[in-house]
């Protein structure tokens, strides 16, 4: 373990550079700094052009939550602005998270849907877990070294070695020493990052290409719908489509409700007019063919109400279809047929500069309160939302509220 570090220094800004994170320039930022701008040249300059897709929408986040802007430059250290990113630790999306972690924050994960890819609301998760780690520590130093490492992991080193103190960013350089070689170069690769992306040009990267801003309109469509009819319907290539929605791992939208896809801005109109009649074709063709259902693989833990929750459908109609199936008697790897084709509901588009109304459900929420919160009615989300009066909600759920 490397013991020695050389002491932070606050570093002087540039006035017509702001920071709103302490800046810091040491010999390991300068290290990283070096290494962004050296031998890693090419990538730091496709991640910078990246994150003029990204990073407009970010600020908007953190301005919401009155969070620090410079948190920006995590997501570049983290995944260089790219939804798809994926690592050895099976880490996914531009925040990095993996599976569990992405759950807790109401981020859905399955086999349809992976939201870690979806690039806004990954951010809404990340900054929860932030703005939570903030909290905790009172640092925004040590809340990016718990992110990368875990929160019990900076809590137990802080004990160990700061006596417990917290709210100090320099208790991070105290501490980096006995944190894995990872977590002790991630603030400084941070902060080399935040150095590079506020003044390119010092660092030799002039006239960088800054991709445009995230832009969309919304649709909400059946469940199970193909992004190729999406995409044919508004008269865009399917490409268009999937790189606005890389959390639809199937290209197609989840069973068992309907979802909102993102489509370009400025063709709502064209798949408004297009959609409803393909759709209608490509349904009066699926019941004029034999239907042989879908199939699900049963995985351990799982029993017959988790499947039908998942489907959309009822444990009697997946009894139903599987003759010799027993609710009680399910065998991991065992495949059952799950009948119908889910949930359908009627197309509708809005534009997201008209603000759509969606809510996700967050942990410990119900109904009633989401129902308060806009100001209308229990009965009213359910309409919505094709929800029975038994029906229940689970955190990461995206329920339509207008």
């Amino acid at each position: 373990m490397e013991m020695l570090l050389v002491e932070a220094e606050r570093a002087e800004p540039n006035d017509e550079v702001t920071w709103d994170l302490p800046v810091t320039k040491n010999a390991r930022v300068d290290r990283w700094i070096d290494f962004l701008a050296g031998r890693n040249a090419d990538r730091t300059r496709l991640w910078m052009e990246r994150s003029g897709r990204y990073t407009p929408m970010i600020r908007e986040q953190l301005r919401e939550r009155e969070m620090p802007q410079d948190l920006i430059y995590l997501a570049f250290i983290e995944s260089g602005y790219s939804p798809k990113a994926y690592s050895r630790a099976a880490a996914s999306g531009l925040w990095q998270f993996i599976a569990e972690t992405g759950r807790r924050y109401g981020l859905e994960v399955n086999s349809y849907v992976d939201e870690r890819r979806d690039p806004e609301e990954a951010t809404r998760a990340a900054l929860d877990y932030l703005q939570e780690l903030h909290n905790r520590f009172g640092s925004w130093y040590l809340a990016a070294a718990a992110y990368n490492t875990g929160e019990n992991r900076v809590e137990r080193i802080l004990r160990q070695r700061a006596g417990g103190r917290k709210g100090d960013d320099a208790l991070f350089w105290k501490i980096a020493p006995y944190l894995p070689r990872e977590t002790r170069d991630y603030v400084p690769l941070m902060l080399a990052a935040a150095h590079i992306g506020k003044e390119p040009h010092k660092y030799g990267f002039d006239e960088v290409e800054y991709w445009e801003p995230l832009s969309y309109d919304t649709a909400w469509v059946p469940a199970q719908t193909s992004l190729s009819l999406i995409a044919k319907a508004a008269g865009v290539q399917i490409e268009a489509v999937q790189e606005l929605n890389p959390h639809l791992l199937r290209s197609t939208t989840p069973p068992g409700r309907a979802w909102p896809v993102r489509i370009p801005r400025g063709t709502y109109q064209a798949f408004l007019a297009g959609f409803p009649p393909l759709y209608a074709v490509e349904q009066s063709n699926a019941r004029t063919e034999p239907s042989t259902g879908r199939y699900h693989t049963i995985r351990r833990g799982e029993t017959l109400t988790h499947v039908a929750r998942r489907y959309g459908v009822s444990v009697g109609s997946i009894l139903a279809a599987n003759d010799g199936v027993a609710a009680r008697r399910l065998q991991v790897g065992q495949r059952v047929r799950v009948p119908g084709n889910g949930a359908v509901a009627k197309v509708s588009t809005s534009n997201k500069s008209t603000a759509t109304r969606v809510h996700r459900v967050r942990r410990g929420e119900n109904l009633s309160v989401i129902a308060k919160r806009y100001d209308t009615s229990v009965r009213r989300l359910q309409t919505l939302n094709g929800l029975g009066r038994r029906s229940r909600i689970y955190p990461g759920q995206t329920l339509r509220v207008a």
